[in-house]
């Protein structure tokens, strides 16, 4: 048995992190929130939340780190208290929560794997759109594989002992690169990658942290340092992937 809790990085969203929150109740489960340096305005809602709600635990970093030292802070804060897997949550509300329970099955039956989200888009801008297929070229030259098929996806069921195995031993990004970085280095790691099909909204009022020409300038610089990591690991992933071809 997995021992699970839910994991939201929040930076600056008061208008839908209460309300998130409140939906994910029925679940019954913990849930940590990271308020990632957020303004005086969120940071109330995050503490009210807190006292409000009693599975809730809030993780405060003083300054805003990005969307990846959030993640990064709160996997570290679910293994200490204990837990086995932590399922990520975007607090914009993109997520489509209703797939938790199937993240949770899943997460249940390969309990060493790392399952995500792969998106059905209802109405992505179309520029971020087509720019995360360069990404899902670099991630499948990177891993030398069609394993992941979608990296950029923030939903996910964490095996907290082996990412915090990977992340103890590599320097990964801290903002939108993490999300791409660290599945490689998973599947590099030998975890397995799960994905299935959940949706994915963009609300019209939505409140967007991805700045897009530093955001695409570090997930650049992350694909170009994987990519001569993987020339380093070539060997061993070319033995690894005809073993895996031959059934051994």
């Amino acid at each position: 048995m997995i021992r699970p809790c839910l994991l939201i990085p929040v930076y600056n969203h008061p208008a839908t992190i209460g309300p998130l929150v409140a939906s994910l109740d029925p679940l019954r489960l913990p849930v940590i929130l990271v308020n990632d340096g957020s303004d005086s305005a969120c940071t109330r809602v995050l503490r009210e939340l807190q006292q409000r709600f009693r599975q809730v635990q809030l993780v405060e970093r003083e300054r805003n780190g990005g969307k990846g030292a959030a993640v990064k802070s709160g996997l570290a804060e679910a293994y200490r208290l204990g837990f086995s897997h932590a399922l990520q949550v975007d607090a914009d509300g993109q997520h489509e929560t209703g797939d938790l329970p199937t993240l949770l099955e899943l997460a249940e039956q390969h309990p060493r794997a790392v399952i995500s989200g792969a998106p059905n888009f209802s109405n992505a801008p179309r520029l971020r759109y087509y720019g995360r297929y360069l990404t899902h070229i670099w991630v499948w030259i990177n891993t030398l594989s069609l394993d992941i098929v979608d990296s950029m996806c923030g939903f996910r069921a964490y095996p907290l002992e082996q990412t915090l195995a990977v992340l103890n031993h590599a320097n990964t990004g801290d903002r939108m690169d993490f999300d791409p970085e660290i599945l490689v280095r998973l599947h590099w790691a030998g975890v397995e990658v799960i994905q299935f099909q959940t949706a994915v909204h963009y609300p019209e009022d939505g409140i967007s942290h991805f700045h897009g020409l530093r955001d695409n300038a570090l997930i650049s610089w992350a694909h170009t340092r994987l990519f001569f990591g993987m020339l380093l690991r070539l060997p061993y992933l070319l033995r690894r992937k005809w073993k895996s071809r031959d059934g051994n």
